[in-house]
């Protein structure tokens, strides 16, 4: 593979804004890659789920298979890069959702085929020639739907009528209306006639469309197997489909719709698809099995997903990476400097090396191995597809197409290796580093000693010490309960708990009581409160209060103002009593210590 850094002179003479990335520059900042190839103006607007790296020809020259998205509207295409060349291209009618290269038989010679996904239909290609069309079976229509269409063809219901039958089987029936009906509801007034007219005399048809695409080897784990294609749909069901016949071998259903998926196994011995949906949530598929056996609840929605070995990484729209076993255990999670743009694998299978690729939005590709970063390769454009594998007749080819259309070709050093205190698993290096320990003093040693020598001495006083400790904090609490002295005080046969708070420093306080019921799901009722105290040296604005129903664990506050009356500077004890009507014995009690009032006192 040649290097082409005449590519950004040329895009200056053609009058492109963009400046030019320099060879110096990109070495400096990433050493383990080298610059083959950047192009601005490629022209190639295309997502990772829509590039292949294979052998066409069999020649030992691998190409690039690229599904051109165009402008969304036009121009989509499937094109076929040679080295730094566009070689061919095919016009695709609509936008392409996933392109895979598989084998479809035994038959020499044995040139692989590529399959490219394009609304409900699968192109396939061989030898870069259109070769077979697959389309997704039909769904059902709604009768419903099917029966007012038909009174509209024969005259008898106008297009508002029609509107209004139509609007209301779409609020109601289970199953959805077909694209024609919601074009039709979509249309203003004076063009409902015309599109009645050009369609009544047609059969209504209701047609799903493909969202991701894979292959699962059918009976052998070699690299030149024959290999099914696995499909997920917009009506949330996975299609795995016979490479020779083209029919449906097996069909599951998921709760959502699939957005990406991953796939491992034989479909004759045993397999795992891995899907990421639309939902926030992973699901994975096993063999004989029409609904999903694992499911995985994500935080956020999936934007890519890569399996390494038997983990699956997926990336989220908040910006951080996730690690889970196959069966949903959660490994780590990686925070991110940016948001996702797109995710693959770097498989370097000449030494068993693989690693997660993440493009982000603030124009880097970070390389993760577990949670460890490896390597960041900065990009002049926003990264929209990676691709790493073996491109002509170079192994280690990183392949990334960019937001405005670019193509950047790097291949990764001979002598480049990433460092193995990164890749390996486990703490850190640092955690093996001695610490500096003091050396022992002599006080140190003669204290050792000593604990030695009179060890049992020692416990028996420090029991006894515990002891003491315990029955002097037991007598406290009873003479607490006994006295009532106590602002919290509870009793057996009502379960309510009573905190009281004094605010104020006189002649005037502010007095609390907060009253809670402690019952678990029977309600208080018919609950007073009264206060005893001395008239002489208080007064209060209400000293009898009606408690209201306590829902059980709600804390509910009682108020009222204490004056003081004596400008002695002296307190007293003011009594509550929490009673049930019609019975004079307390359910609880609580002495509130009164403080003494600074503002008569400085009188």
């Amino acid at each position: 593979m040649t290097s082409s850094h005449g590519a950004g002179r040329g895009a200056q003479q053609r009058g492109d804004e963009r400046e030019p990335v320099s060879v110096e520059r990109s070495n400096e900042a990433n050493s383990k890659w080298l610059d083959a190839h950047y192009d601005p103006v490629a022209n190639l607007y295309t997502f990772s789920s829509c590039t292949a790296l294979v052998d066409l020809h069999r020649d030992g020259e691998v190409k690039l298979v690229v599904g051109d998205l165009g402008t969304g509207l036009y121009n989509m295409k499937l094109k076929v890069y040679k080295g730094t060349s566009l070689m061919t291209e095919n016009a695709l009618l609509d936008l392409p959702t996933g392109v895979v290269t598989f084998l479809m038989d035994q038959n020499e010679p044995r040139t692989p085929a590529v399959a490219v996904a394009s609304g409900p239909y699968i192109y396939v290609y061989k030898n870069l020639r259109p070769y077979f069309k697959f389309t997704l079976p039909a769904l059902d229509v709604n009768l419903l739907e099917q029966d007012v269409w038909n009174q509209a063809r024969q005259d008898m219901i106008d297009p508002m009528t029609l509107k209004e039958m139509l609007e209301g089987i779409r609020d109601k029936a289970d199953i959805p209306l077909s694209v024609r009906s919601l074009r039709f509801l979509m249309l203003e007034q004076e063009e409902m006639e015309s599109f009645v007219n050009l369609h009544k005399h047609h059969p209504i048809k209701r047609q799903t469309v493909i969202t991701c695409m894979g292959t699962l080897k059918k009976n052998m784990a070699d690299e030149d197997a024959v290999s099914c294609l696995v499909i997920g749909t917009e009506n949330a069901e996975v299609l795995i489909i016979d490479p020779e016949a083209f029919t449906i071998l097996s069909k599951m259903s998921l709760p959502s719709v699939p957005a990406f998926l991953d796939v491992i196994g034989q479909y004759d011995v045993e397999f795992r698809i891995t899907l990421a949906c639309r939902n926030g949530s992973l699901y994975v598929l096993r063999r004989d099995s029409k609904r999903p056996k694992y499911c995985i609840e994500l935080s956020s929605q999936p934007v890519g997903l890569v399996r390494v070995q038997k983990n699956i990484v997926v990336g989220c729209s908040e910006e951080t990476l996730h690690a889970y076993t196959q069966k949903g255990k959660k490994l780590w999670t990686v925070y991110l400097p940016a948001s996702i743009t797109t995710m693959s694998l770097l498989d370097q299978k000449s030494r068993g090396f693989q690693a997660v690729m993440v493009g982000l939005a603030n124009l880097e590709v970070h390389l993760y191995r577990d949670k460890n970063l490896l390597n960041i390769i900065r990009t002049p454009d926003v990264v929209t597809s990676v691709c790493f594998g073996r491109y002509g007749r170079e192994d280690n080819t990183l392949i990334m197409t960019t937001k405005g259309g670019g193509l950047i070709i790097k291949i990764l050093k001979r002598t480049a290796v990433f460092e193995e205190k990164d890749t390996s698993p486990g703490p850190p290096l640092a955690q093996g580093v001695k610490l500096s320990v003091p050396k022992k003093t002599k006080l140190y040693v003669d204290q050792t000693l000593r604990e030695r020598e009179n060890a049992v001495a020692m416990h028996r006083i420090f029991q006894a010490d515990l002891y003491r400790l315990r029955l002097m904090a037991s007598r406290a609490y009873v003479k607490a309960l006994e006295g009532s002295v106590a602002p919290v005080s509870s009793v057996q046969q009502e379960p309510l708990q009573m905190n009281a708070v004094v605010q104020g420093i006189g002649p005037k306080f502010k007095l609390t009581l907060n009253i809670q019921n402690t019952s678990v799901n029977r309600p208080s009722i018919h609950l007073l409160i009264s206060f005893l105290y001395d008239e002489h040296l208080y007064s209060m604005k209400n000293s009898f209060f009606k408690v209201p129903l306590l829902v059980p664990g709600l804390n509910y506050p009682i108020e009222t103002f204490v004056d003081c009356l004596s400008d002695k500077g002296i307190s007293d004890l003011i009594k509550v009593f929490v009673l049930r009507e019609g019975k004079s014995a307390p359910l609880l009690t609580a002495h509130i210590n009164m403080p003494v009032s600074e503002g008569l006192a400085a009188a």
